[in-house]
Formats: C-alpha cells, sequence, structure tokens
C-alpha cells in the first residue's frame, strides 16, 4: 500500500498534462487543482482499502471529464419521442417562437416591468398580461403567480385563513409529486370540509355543509385521475346557484387550464376557463404550462373584489413570476387572441396534427435507419395531469426484435446517451418513438446498434 500511495504524483504533474490544460483555459486555476486534489484523495481512500491504485491516465481523463460536466448546464434540451406532449419529466409545453423571442426581448436590457411610462411613476407587474386575460375569459380582474398550487394557496390564505371551505371527497386529490390538495389547505390556515363520497357528492351534500364559518365552496376538477362506473358530480353550474344564494364565493381548481374546445379534436371534453367564468365562480385558478401552452404560472382569473385582495395579501411577492415569464406568457396568451393557437403553439399543433403527417415523419425516421424499424399503430397521450386517459391515435417507429428483447433496451440507452438526448417509450420487446417532433433520426450522428 506505501508503494502505491507513493506513485500518486504531485498537484504540478497533472497540470502540465495536455488535457488539464485544455481545463485550465476554461475555468479558474484554483478551481482545477481542487479538482485535482479530490482526485488524489480519492485515490488515496481507495488505496487505503487495499486496492491498486487507477493509473496516471486513468486519474487524467477522470479529472477532465468532471470539468466537462461541470462545463455543460445539467438543464439540457433533449427530443421527446415517447408520444406524451405534456410530459411532466420532460418540461411540459415548449414555447412558441413568439414566447421564446419576447423572453429574449426583455432580458437583454432594462424593462417596464414594474413602471408606468404614462405618469413615470411606479407600476404594477401584474398589468402586464390582466387585459390579455380578461379578454380572453370573459372576467372581471387577473393575477398570475409562480404556479397553480400557489394560485390556490395564496387565494385560500387571503380569503378563507381559520375558516371552512367544503371540498367534494371525490376531489380532495394528490395534484402529483406527493402534494395533496388537503395539505395546500392545511398551509393556507383554511379548514377542509369534505362532504359526499369519493364517487358521489349531491348539490344537498354541500349545501347540509354550510355552516356561519363556511368561506367558500370550491370545485377541483380532476385533471388526473378518471372515476368511472357509478359517479355523481355536482355541475359548476349547480354549484354557482347554490354559492349565489348563501352568498359564498365559488372556486373552482381547474388544473391545466384551457381556452380551447378539446373534443374538436376527438378528445374528451375539457372544461374551460370560459365557461368556468361564464357559469358564475368568482375565481378560477389554473396553470400556465399545460393546456395553456406557456410557461410555468399559476393564473387566477374572477371578480375584482376578490382578485384586489389577492393583490394586497403579502404571499403575493413571495408567489410572483419574473419578467421572462410574464413576457412569455402574454405572448402566448396573445395567440389566442389572434386566433392563431393551433398554427403558433407547440402543444396545439401537436395535438390537431394530421395523422398523415405522423406517419410521412415516421417512415421518413423509418428509411433513415433502414432494416432496424417499421411503422405501426400506436397512441399518444395528453399528459401533463391533463385529460386523464385520453388518447389520439398516431404512428409509431418501432425498433426491437422479438428474438433479441435486449436490443430494445441497448437502443434506447443509446438514444438517451446522444449529444441531444432522444427519449422513446419501451413497449414489449420494443422501443417506440412518436414524431410529434420535427426532428428525425440521423444515422449518420448516431452510433445506436449494431446489425447484431
Amino acid at each position: 500500500m506505501g508503494n502505491e500511495l507513493r506513485r500518486l504524483p504531485g498537484v504540478d504533474y497533472f497540470l502540465n498534462d495536455d488535457k488539464i490544460k485544455q481545463l485550465l483555459a476554461i475555468f479558474p486555476h484554483d478551481l482545477v487543482v481542487g479538482l485535482i486534489r479530490e482526485n488524489l484523495a480519492c485515490c488515496r481512500a481507495f488505496i487505503s482499502e487495499g486496492n491498486r491504485s487507477p493509473s496516471l491516465s486513468e486519474i487524467i481523463e477522470n479529472i477532465y471529464n468532471q470539468g466537462q460536466t461541470i462545463a455543460k448546464p445539467s438543464l439540457r434540451p433533449l427530443i421527446n419521442a415517447t408520444g406524451v406532449v405534456l410530459h411532466t419529466n420532460l418540461g411540459r409545453a415548449p414555447l412558441s417562437k413568439a414566447s421564446i423571442a419576447a423572453m429574449n426581448t426583455v432580458s437583454q436590457g432594462y424593462n417596464n416591468l414594474e413602471f408606468d411610462a404614462g405618469t413615470g411613476e411606479r407600476g404594477s407587474r401584474h398589468t402586464h398580461t390582466e387585459a390579455l386575460l380578461c379578454r380572453l375569459t370573459g372576467a372581471e380582474a387577473a393575477l398570475v403567480v409562480n404556479n397553480n398550487a400557489a394560485a390556490v394557496l395564496l387565494a385560500l390564505s387571503a380569503l378563507a385563513k381559520r375558516k371552512e371551505v367544503i371540498v367534494s371527497r371525490g376531489q380532495a386529490v394528490e395534484i402529483g409529486g406527493g402534494f395533496r390538495i388537503p395539505e395546500v389547505m392545511r398551509q393556507s390556515g383554511a379548514k377542509l370540509i369534505e362532504v359526499g363520497t369519493t364517487n358521489c357528492t349531491y348539490i344537498g351534500d354541500y349545501e347540509q355543509a354550510i355552516t356561519p364559518q363556511t368561506s367558500a365552496l370550491l370545485r377541483v376538477h380532476s385533471s388526473n385521475f378518471k372515476v368511472v362506473g357509478f359517479t355523481q358530480m355536482v355541475t359548476i353550474q349547480e354549484m354557482a346557484v347554490l354559492a349565489k344564494q348563501r352568498k359564498l364565493p365559488l372556486f373552482d381548481d381547474l388544473g391545466s387550464g384551457c381556452f380551447l374546445s378539446t373534443a374538436d379534436f376527438g378528445l374528451a371534453p375539457e372544461p374551460t376557463v370560459q365557461e368556468s367564468i361564464a357559469a358564475g365562480v368568482d375565481l378560477a385558478f389554473f396553470s400556465g404550462d399545460k393546456l395553456l401552452g406557456g410557461p410555468q404560472a399559476g393564473i387566477i382569473v374572477g371578480k375584482k373584489i376578490y382578485i384586489d385582495k389577492l393583490k394586497k395579501h403579502p404571499l403575493v411577492r413571495a408567489l410572483r413570476i419574473d419578467k421572462t415569464r410574464i413576457a412569455a406568457l402574454s405572448a402566448t396568451l396573445l395567440h389566442y387572441v389572434k386566433g392563431e393557437a393551433l398554427t403558433e403553439i407547440p402543444i396545439w399543433r401537436m395535438i390537431s396534427m394530421p395523422l398523415t403527417e405522423l406517419d410521412r415523419r415516421a417512415k421518413s425516421w423509418a428509411l433513415s435507419i433502414d432494416g432496424f424499424a417499421k411503422v405501426i399503430d400506436g397512441e399518444s397521450l395528453i399528459g401533463g395531469g391533463s385529460l386523464p386517459g385520453a388518447s389520439l391515435p398516431t404512428r409509431l417507429l418501432a425498433i426491437g426484435n422479438a428474438k433479441n428483447p435486449a436490443m430494445a433496451l441497448k437502443v434506447a440507452r443509446s438514444l438517451r446517451l446522444q449529444e441531444t438526448p432522444v427519449i422513446g417509450r419501451m413497449e414489449g420487446s420494443a422501443i417506440v418513438s412518436c414524431c410529434l417532433t420535427r426532428a428525425p433520426f440521423s444515422p449518420k450522428k448516431m452510433k445506436l446498434w449494431s446489425a447484431d
């Protein structure tokens, strides 16, 4: 062990290596020295356990690779070939070109984020999206915060703290990542009053639960799961009538939020924000990065009297969004105002894409890797906590061999390890890819598999 330790050279040896000099051209001297020392310490610990020391070339390669890893951003682009349009793990909704351009424009210099050029005085960041949201939804006022959970938390904290909020037992849902509606309520200080059963709730259940401590009725749309069979749920119109009769505000957590009719694309009907406001909802909450197709945001629209109270609450500052997301959201909303959502917003362009175009793309991909793939029928999910169980017919590129199941796993790994990773999905002994993206396979750039 002593001889092995003595064979380890000092820091200067590594600093004179050509590969390490490449790191010195990128990073400060102290950072590179730190990497060398960390690796030498690991080697000494490894040797002390009775192991042989790695070769000097292996140590140098490891230091170099660590430096390259630091130099590359951890968050990077990839190709979503899973067939899931709104894939939560893959960043949900891609932004439109106009939204990206808007973010770039406001990021390059100063802007009027909180400045009123007309008066020369301080303005509000809320004004940049409010008018567009009101025009699109028919609401009196609007407010944008960090995400939909934040929107619900803000409303309950400002309007229902230490009071009761009535929710159907079947709507006390988990919205992903272990985050649950009852927990949001608990953090806000509101008390959850569950009514009905998991599968059946009636308007009488809400009416009987109202007490002097009731502050609001809340509908939570089941955007990420579906209950089938013997079910009964109260409509938002029925809840609005009761809320008005009892002089209580009605809140509607729409989850993903939607401005277009999903039924027009062969999908199950998704409640739109416009329908919620028209029904008489006082505050509606929804996300910006799901069916809206914009950046992450929590959007609140509804009655001005309640929105004004939310704007004055201390939590607003903690939950606010920055200039880049305001710019991206404004550009996304403008697509809807101009009637160009289907052509300009990527997720709607994917959802509305003709099957013939998907077939053409799949065949083009198959030709580029001739001999290893075939085109088959399949389904694409919307995903992202939207339209549970809903899918659209598609054409898939299937790569695999029933006689060699390991081949698909090998190909899947190879695709993931590309400079721009390609993420497909496994089905049986094949990896299948949906061609929603325009990016084709390039066999000249991808060493994916051998003939065996």
